[in-house]
């Protein structure tokens, strides 16, 4: 879709066209709509993040957790939205051994555990190790920096899945 089309779609066209960016959080494009027309991809993508950076720390909470947990229980039971199973599956988490998902259940249950919200990355780039890595890496973190490194993550997501949707 070219940022054209997107401009001339209405409120619901506009939140249809951009609902998987920010994974089950339409608030955030339907926010941003009114600062049409963009005339740019940046400029779209920017306002998409000032959205949601300007949203209470409830709803970037809420947005936050809205993640799934990687080859967690909604991988295994293949309830993932189709942007999120390409992600991970990109990364290998849907061709883990026994051993790796016995590890990412136990990281993922200790990170839930000390911070209230799933472990959230940019999986793109990256293999089963260097996410077990940065898993491990970020559990000794504090919730306040954990909370701002899973919004630059989000961002980070966002962008690439935007990407995949308007044409540069």
């Amino acid at each position: 879709m070219t940022l054209a089309d997107l401009n001339a779609r209405d409120h619901r066209g506009f939140v249809l066209a951009l609902e998987g960016i920010f994974e089950h959080s339409p608030w955030v494009a339907e926010g941003a709509w009114s600062k049409r027309p963009f005339t740019s991809f940046d400029a779209l993508y920017r306002a998409l993040v000032d959205e949601m950076r300007g949203a209470g720390e409830s709803a970037q909470l809420a947005l936050i957790r809205a993640h799934p947990q990687l080859a967690g229980k909604a991988a295994l039971r293949g309830e993932l939205t189709r942007d999120s199973r390409a992600e991970q599956s990109g990364a290998g988490l849907d061709r883990c051994s026994e051993d790796d998902l016995a590890r990412l259940k136990q990281l993922n249950g200790a990170y839930e555990a000390k911070f209230g919200f799933p472990f959230v990355v940019a999986v793109k780039g990256l293999d089963r190790a260097a996410i077990l890595a940065r898993f491990a890496e970020r559990l000794k973190r504090d919730r306040t920096t954990e909370i701002e490194e899973a919004l630059q993550q989000i961002e980070r997501i966002a962008w690439l899945r935007l990407r995949a949707v308007i044409e540069a």
